[in-house]
């Protein structure tokens, strides 16, 4: 029997006003995450990952953000870019946290992790205000659960005082002290070391699984995604080019992109370097009108740079937005 959908992105487009125009940088992605299942949105920097992300929770608003009237967020039922801020504000304390990739951006320095993390409790309405002995408890029950040790005197630490790997593992306790029917990591082994990187991606995987909890992975280790997530959204210039099984897109890789990544993985096996993918990503302010690919891909045709490529399905809930099928 299939999971339910729990989050699903609609033909969502978001727009960023510059001195030059707008910057199309997310053009129509469709996503969708199920009750309980690991997703993961896989592409190289700067191609929107982190942009869609925050539209879900809706901390991208601003004079500047332009989305698009026809763009859907369904969240359990309700369309997120309609909530009024008190909606958003109750669907962020008690069903979607996310976990930033700067840890010492996500927590404030002036106040010691015991008093943010215990805010988060008081503001989440499942204790009084007065109960702090058991909010206390329950701050320094989650920072064990993150495998940090002598949680009693962390509660009592600045930021400052912890290593990156301990207070990252500090933004994933805060995530989880509340149930959360969705978590979204966005890289969050970014500038850790690899024994770090390894222990808070097992942790996250652990954790959700434990509580049921969806998770959305972002980011541009093939490696990670290969080992956390269920399915993986390959994205490529604010565009979705490729949807399938995690373990698929290693051994079936459809889209020129995808192949192309997965080539500039190292192998233990040998066989050179790889010379990686030619050319860089297009101008988000004067976008190709077709496929966004086209200019570095090896299989352009004349339709690739004049018409968008529609989202094909090749079976088994493996897509691609490609014209070198279905035409």
């Amino acid at each position: 029997m299939s999971k339910k959908t729990l989050l699903s992105i609609e033909n969502l487009s978001v727009w960023f006003k510059t001195y030059r125009g707008y910057a199309e940088v997310v053009d129509r992605v469709n996503i969708e995450v199920r009750e309980g299942e690991k997703v993961g949105l896989v592409g190289e920097s700067g191609c929107g990952k982190t942009s869609v992300m925050k539209t879900v929770i809706r901390t991208l608003d601003g004079p500047s953000i332009k989305i698009l009237d026809d763009s859907k967020i369904i969240f359990d039922e309700n369309d997120i870019l309609k909530m009024t801020d008190n909606e958003l504000l109750d669907m962020r304390r008690h069903d979607i946290s996310m976990i930033s990739q700067s840890p010492m951006a996500a927590l404030n320095p002036v106040f010691t992790i015991g008093r943010q993390m215990m805010d988060v409790l008081k503001f989440s309405g499942q204790y009084g205000k007065r109960d702090k002995k058991n909010m206390k408890q329950a701050v320094c029950s989650a920072i064990s659960k993150v495998m940090i040790p002598d949680p009693e005197r962390i509660f009592d630490a600045y930021p400052h005082q912890l290593s990156g790997g301990m207070r990252q593992r500090i933004c994933i306790a805060t995530c989880l002290l509340t149930p959360r029917k969705l978590l979204i990591a966005d890289e969050p082994g970014t500038a850790l070391d690899v024994t770090v990187q390894e222990q808070i991606h097992k942790m996250l995987r652990t954790l959700t699984e434990e509580e049921n909890t969806s998770l959305i992975m972002i980011t541009h280790s093939l490696g990670v995604a290969r080992e956390l997530v269920d399915r993986i959204y390959v994205m490529y210039a604010g565009t979705i080019v490729e949807c399938c099984i995690a373990h698929e897109l290693f051994s079936n890789p459809l889209h020129p992109y995808s192949r192309g990544l997965l080539e500039c993985v190292p192998r233990l096996s040998g066989g050179g370097l790889s010379a990686g993918i030619y050319g860089y990503i297009p101008s988000y302010v004067d976008p190709p009108k077709g496929c966004r690919f086209f200019n570095r891909c090896a299989h352009c045709m004349d339709i690739c740079k004049t018409t968008k490529p529609r989202t094909i399905e090749m079976g088994d809930g493996h897509t691609v937005a490609c014209h070198l099928f279905g035409n």
